[in-house]
């Protein structure tokens, strides 16, 4: 039986009761710690419904314990969160998703952190939901345009782009942005200006951003309490997962609109690449015929190169973090490692690259790096040989790999100097799985060689263009299959 103790006041009023379940002694004949939980009455009770409500509360308890949900009535929302996200980090989980997962939980927090893990219930999840629809939701977001032209402040406080980027810990694209007069976040702005040593007012104009959070923002904070959420469930902490049973839970949009070239713009482009540095247009054609993510082509290594075979093996990822700065990790999913069968074209302009590559380390000198210092996903340096395909070839870190918000600050340059589309890397990536789907190769092939974690990722991505081959298959049971049927009728 269920131990029940009354708590009182110091004017001896009951105000709580506490419900303790015994479960046997350990080894050495002490007797376990038993589980515990508070139950406070509600003051309009009367004394027979306390009694009624305090022995079903007892009676619940116990037969929780008993079937092994030892439930922590005292640990919050967000004491959970923290060991969870610990977990999934020491586990092997991508930094760049725990560090999404950190930023969500600020607001997390701001909403349910408090509750208790055992108290949460679907309603305060519905109740959330609602205040991250609201206006104003974004605490101390706010938009900053800039006043003067930034490029030629940075270079009279002595800074490259770089440089800027790696003390502020603001990405190149937002810095590009800058450039162009364009509006970026006033947290970036903030971060730019204590570098420089600048008073923002005198650098940006501020303005607080009142939008309310994008559906999708909305579903990224129901996901992640539902990641955590569940965990709880399989530890039996909680009886069930409150976040399946939410009434206005942000519904998942399966249709992406993916942006990808016409072959006629891919084709203006490739003539434009001819007149550009050798670097970048190697670059550019690796992203065109292999599909690969940008992190994947800046993170290539001489190593993964096989040109007798004409192979590239895609096991290394070079990524970015405010935390931590530039890092190289595994690709993004287990399905990402994996080779590539390149054409001769490409094989041969990779033989020309590794010439070009090999007589610019020795005109170098002694300010190549021969060894280079670089840090993996736990934020841990490490030294290796420099084998990168793609290097800075000027400043203090020559033959270090390139930042990779360079590769999308380049194109956009790029575009805009030849009068082109807009260019960013992904693009390119898109545009090899929409010219694939369209001639026929099938999407489990597509799948494995942009390397989704399942056939169900690729679907859901090219949807729309998967669409479009409905009507070739109208046309082939025409063709084909009604139309042997009815030539052999008229034979007959």
């Amino acid at each position: 039986m269920a131990n029940i103790t009354p708590r009182k006041n110091k004017d001896g009023i009951i105000t709580s009761y506490t419900i303790r379940v015994y479960h046997g002694y350990d080894s050495s004949g002490k007797r376990l710690k038993p589980y515990t939980m508070s139950w406070k009455p509600d003051p309009k009770m009367t004394a027979k419904q306390i009694e009624k409500e305090l022995n079903r509360q007892a009676v619940q308890f116990e037969e929780q314990c008993r079937a092994g949900y030892a439930l922590d009535n005292k640990q919050t929302f967000a004491e959970y969160a923290e060991y969870v996200l610990k977990c999934k980090a020491d586990s092997g989980t991508k930094r760049r998703t725990i560090d999404r997962y950190n930023a969500l939980m600020g607001r997390i927090n701001a909403g349910i952190g408090h509750i208790k893990l055992a108290d949460l219930r679907p309603q305060h999840l519905n109740n959330f939901y609602s205040q991250l629809r609201q206006e104003g939701i974004r605490q101390n977001a706010s938009t900053a345009t800039p006043i003067v032209d930034l490029k030629t402040f940075m270079k009279e406080k002595g800074f490259t782009k770089i440089q800027l980027s790696e003390a502020s810990g603001v990405s190149l694209t937002t810095i590009s942005t800058v450039f162009k007069m364009q509006d970026i976040s006033g947290t970036s702005a903030e971060k730019i200006c204590k570098v420089l040593k600048t008073p923002v007012k005198k650098l940006f104009k501020i303005e607080l951003d009142s939008r309310p959070l994008s559906e999708k923002t909305v579903r990224e904070h129901h996901r992640l309490i539902s990641l955590i959420l569940s965990q709880a469930e399989k530890e039996m902490l909680v009886q069930y997962n409150a976040a399946d049973k939410v009434i206005n839970k942000p519904k998942s949009d399966h249709s992406t609109d993916v942006n990808y070239f016409e072959l006629s713009d891919l084709e203006r482009i490739r003539e434009c690449l001819k007149k550009e540095p050798f670097k970048w247009h190697t670059i550019a054609h690796l992203l065109i015929v292999t599909g690969c993510r940008r992190g994947e082509i800046a993170g290539l290594k001489w190593n993964a190169v096989d040109l007798d075979k004409g192979v590239l093996h895609i096991y290394n990822n070079l990524l970015y973090s405010q935390e931590i700065g530039v890092y190289q990790d595994t690709p993004k999913t287990t399905t990402s490692d994996r080779y590539i069968n390149l054409p001769e074209e490409t094989v041969q302009l990779l033989r020309e690259y590794k010439a070009y590559w090999n007589n610019f380390r020795i005109s170098c000198g002694s300010e190549w790096h021969s060894f280079i210092n670089i840090k993996d996903s736990k934020g841990i340096e490490h030294s290796e040989r420099a084998d990168f395909l793609f290097v800075q070839d000027s400043g203090a870190n020559v033959g270090y790999p390139m930042h990779p918000d360079s590769i999308t600050d380049y194109f956009k340059k790029f575009s805009k100097k030849y009068d082109l589309p807009h260019i960013n890397p992904h693009a390119f990536r898109h545009t090899l799985a929409s010219i694939l789907c369209l001639n026929g190769v099938d999407i489990v092939t597509i799948s494995k060689w942009l390397g989704h974690k399942s056939v169900t990722t690729t679907m859901n991505i090219y949807e729309h263009i998967l669409e479009n081959g409905r009507e070739q298959v109208v046309n082939c049971v025409s063709d084909i299959i009604l139309g042997k049927s009815d030539a052999a009728d008229k034979q007959a």
